[in-house]
């Protein structure tokens, strides 16, 4: 686990016993330490915070605070070796510790005293064990310790409803019920009104169209680069009119669409936005994204054959119908490289700047690249890749994608993209010079790799986004003790991470199963805040703007695995976030079985207090 921030209460735990450090249970004048348990009908577990000391010059150091009386550990260099707890005093050495990672050995620490580099260890082991320091042992158990988070703080205003209203014509319509609890409020925190039932279709119930996913469907953060396979629902903006429809992709008919009315509802009519090519298969791969940077989204698909775009004309048609083959690469059969959508990632950005967006991909033998030109013609491949490495093959890294996320992004900020990959050992990177060449991958951050513990991509989430005033990307992460920052320099390396918040980790019961977390911004501050699909509902932690993010909210009491919130499910029900009114802001919509929910962003519109 990354080393916390000075915020978080943690409990710190020994490898050895599973024992909590804290004073004892009859504590002495000269305030000496020990690790004890704390029964479940006796009093909590002592919590402790790491702040780092500021004018550290070599590895940071930190004062390790008692989260109660303030006191903080120090190394008196008593005769005893004991390990104390005293009055905090500014600057004092003994009062600084290192905190080591443990190599191989994900979530464990050695606790190292600045002044003698000696490390907190345990006298003789029993039922209250002393805390003493002791020379540095590889293999002593007892000199390991683990932070343990303390459960993280909700907070959860009463849900906003909306009250049905009926009309002479047998239109039924929706407006917010009256409530005391409702206030005009310009510093209002995030919230959403409850989930209301807005269209009879695109469900999976049989009277919805029973829907069913038998591809990949697109992130809900709407991560740029992603593709969805049949069955999938999204959110997306074809007509360039601000607000976001509904696209599926349905067998025989291709995409279809819903058309936002503009406030919250869509058209009960669907529409067919683009029949399928007469070959296309169930293995194609479609996505939405203005490939010219004319401002009308293009229909991309990676089918069979290779790569066929349908340009959108001045009045909405995208033409031709199955799509002009502009390249043959990428494609899942073996004519186009015989490309497997769960071994080859691909991803449709602008690597160049240039307002065109590229295809680039990872196959077996490292990274090809087929750039855009000026006239909207895709370059061949060359003969070789253009990187040997972030490969599926050993010689090319041995990249697995359910385990190795790959990303493209501008991490020092000269419009070029570059790629980073979280591989076992951690985060490498091959940055991309003038020429449009990529160097070779340099190491640059030995964490969220599996031998840090993040063992999947699915479960442990991680996203390069800016998460502060600046243009450098930070790496976020749901990691296994909650969510993980390692801000970015703006040379293509990181800082340490940190441990920015105790929750939406598995620590905390979240689980890729059952629960779906992403960043986007839901408050028009320009920041990525945290989205979570709970148990309860939906949760949003905000961004301070700072790498730093709140205590999670409730927001919306229904999208959630709960009987009570829904009963959605992740393997059956899309959810997402998108503007369907030209707002501006976020709006929560899901496809459930009778069809689709919206929950209406109320954002610096009403207060519930």
């Amino acid at each position: 686990m990354p080393v916390p921030t000075e915020e978080l209460k943690l409990q710190i735990i020994n490898a050895a016993t599973g024992k909590t450090l804290a004073t004892k249970a009859a504590p002495g004048a000269d305030g000496a330490l020990a690790v004890r348990d704390f029964p479940d009908d006796g009093p909590s577990p002592q919590q402790w915070q790491l702040t780092p000391v500021p004018a550290a010059q070599d590895e940071q150091a930190y004062v390790i605070r008692n989260a109660a009386s303030g006191k903080v550990l120090d190394n008196p260099a008593a005769a005893d070796r004991g390990a104390r707890q005293q009055d905090a005093a500014a600057g004092k050495k003994s009062q600084q510790w290192h905190i080591v990672p443990v190599h191989g050995e994900a979530g464990l620490y050695f606790i190292e005293a600045v002044t003698d580099s000696a490390v907190l260890d345990l006298a003789h082991p029993g039922d209250e064990t002393r805390v003493v320091l002791s020379d540095y042992d590889d293999n002593a158990e007892t000199q390991r310790w683990r932070f343990v988070t303390a459960e993280p703080q909700r907070t959860s205003d009463p849900a906003l409803r909306w009250a049905p209203l009926s009309h002479w014509n047998s239109r039924q319509s929706w407006r917010l019920a009256r409530s005391t609890a409702l206030r005009p409020a310009p510093d209002a925190a995030p919230s959403f009104s409850n989930m209301l039932l807005v269209l009879n279709q695109f469900g999976s119930d049989q009277d919805a169209g029973g829907w069913k996913n038998t591809g990949p469907s697109p992130s809900p953060s709407g991560q740029a680069g992603w593709w969805a396979g049949l069955g999938a629902r999204f959110l997306a903006d074809p007509t360039g009119a601000g607000h976001a429809d509904i696209v599926g992709l349905k067998p025989a008919k291709g995409a279809v669409t819903s058309s936002s009315r503009g406030d919250g509802t869509f058209d009960e009519t669907e529409h067919v936005l683009h029949p399928p090519a007469p070959t296309a298969t169930p293995a194609d791969l479609w996505t939405l994204m203005d490939t010219t940077g004319d401002g009308r989204p293009d229909i991309v698909v990676l089918a069979a054959d290779g790569v066929r775009v349908s340009a959108q004309d001045d009045a909405g048609t995208f033409a031709p119908a199955g799509g002009k083959l502009v390249l043959k690469a990428f494609g899942h059969g073996s004519q186009a490289g015989g490309w497997v959508a769960d071994k080859h990632p691909r991803f449709l950005v602008d690597t160049t700047g240039d307002g065109r967006l590229d295809i680039v991909g990872c196959h077996d033998d490292g990274v090809w690249i087929s750039l855009q030109d000026e006239d909207g013609n895709f370059t061949p491949l060359a003969d070789e890749p253009a990187l040997r490495a972030f490969g599926h093959h050993e010689k090319a890294g041995g990249w697995v994608a359910d385990e190795h996320p790959r990303f493209l992004v501008d991490t020092t900020g000269d419009g070029r993209l570059d790629i980073v990959g979280c591989h076992d050992d951690g985060v490498w990177i091959s940055l991309q010079d003038e020429d449009g060449t990529f160097a070779d991958p340099l190491y640059v951050l030995d964490d969220f790799g599996t031998d840090q513990g993040w063992s999947s991509t699915e479960e442990y989430p991680r996203f390069l986004v800016r998460t502060t005033g600046d243009e450098t990307a930070d790496i976020v992460g749901f990691g296994p003790q909650g969510v993980v920052v390692a801000r970015g320099h703006g040379d293509g390396t990181f800082e340490p991470p940190k441990l920015v918040l105790n929750d939406f980790g598995s620590a905390q019961g979240w689980t890729s199963r059952k629960h779906l977390r992403f960043l986007t911004d839901v408050t028009g501050d320009g920041n990525p805040d945290i989205i979570g699909f709970g148990n309860e509902g939906v949760w949003v932690s905000h961004s301070r703007g700072d790498g730093r993010f709140d205590q999670a909210q409730l927001v919306c009491r229904g999208f959630g695995d709960n009987d009570d919130a829904g009963a959605w499910r992740v393997d059956r029900h899309p959810r997402f976030l998108a503007d369907i009114t030209g707002d501006g802001r976020a709006d929560i919509v899901g496809f459930g079985g009778p069809g689709v929910y919206v929950a209406r962003n109320l954002y610096r519109r009403f207060r519930t207090r």
